[in-house]
């Protein structure tokens, strides 16, 4: 067989490994931690013109200030189903309507919603962790056929060497993505 077949794809165990934590990182940004950000909009979905849409497609979310979010609403008659939506987003936020624009005053947070925050942030990184590791095991998996095929046990070990390590750099990636996040969500 030639040594080329025999070859695993680092390279594309690698750039699934980047989407898991490219994942985890727009997880975090939906995370609230008492600051601003246009992006904690991302998860809510307004009924708009018989489709669900996000609310960025319906408006224009700003950032003025550190502690506020508006979004200002291109149509004014989808106004009270972009605040509906928000209102039943699960965010805590209580909107303000001022014409077209939407008001979003970010409020502070407890210490046991911070708590919270941060168990979720947790479940957040070892959905990542598992992900990462399932592509671990396509490698591994794809060694095993190679090995069938006559791979040498020396090219067998190699590249499960070097497969172990990548899973391991990324595992120790999500571990400080995740240390930042609750460091950042439990600062007062």
């Amino acid at each position: 067989m030639a040594e080329d077949e025999l070859e695993i794809d680092i390279d594309d165990l690698k750039r699934r490994m980047e989407g898991a934590m490219n994942a985890l990182k727009h997880e975090f940004l939906s995370l609230r931690t008492g600051r601003a950000a246009a992006t904690m909009l991302d998860p809510v979905m307004v009924d708009a013109y018989g489709a669900h849409t996000p609310v960025n497609q319906v408006g224009t979310v700003n950032v003025p200030e550190p502690r506020m979010l508006t979004v200002n609403v291109w149509d004014k008659a989808l106004v009270s189903k972009v605040e509906k939506a928000i209102r039943e987003s699960g965010l805590g936020i209580n909107p303000v309507v001022d014409g077209t624009i939407i008001r979003l005053p970010i409020p502070e947070l407890n210490e046991e919603r911070r708590r919270e925050l941060t168990r979720v942030a947790a479940q957040y990184a070892e959905h990542a962790r598992v992900a990462v590791r399932n592509v671990r095991r396509d490698g591994m998996d794809q060694l095993k056929r190679a090995k069938a095929s006559g791979m040498s046990e020396d090219d067998h070990k190699i590249w499960s060497e070097e497969i172990q390590e990548l899973t391991d750099k990324f595992v120790a990636h999500v571990d400080e993505a995740l240390e930042a996040k609750q460091a950042e969500i439990m600062q007062v």
